[in-house]
């Protein structure tokens, strides 16, 4: 597993609040068809398969520890701005 850069700093927030805005108001199976269709039309943006199976294989380590831990699987809080 790689540690992925930061690309998203100053705008994390940002991101998050449109993405949990995107989900507002739908049922979990649009939820769930909502999140395929941004993993497939950001998979279409990187469009490097290497770079895909690497965020796959980082994705899944932070569930497969989690599992191993007997915890709920969870993304790690890297590169925080300070104060928010």
């Amino acid at each position: 597993m790689s540690v992925m850069e930061d690309r998203l700093s100053p705008n994390q927030d940002d991101f998050y609040n449109a993405l949990i805005a995107a989900h507002e108001g739908l049922s979990e199976t649009d939820s769930h068809a909502l999140n395929a269709r941004l993993i497939l039309l950001m998979a279409n943006r990187i469009g490097d398969l290497g770079v895909l199976q690497d965020i796959i294989t980082t994705a899944r380590s932070y569930s497969d520890a989690s599992a191993s831990e007997g915890r709920e699987p969870r993304i790690p809080a890297t590169n925080r701005r300070k104060g928010g």
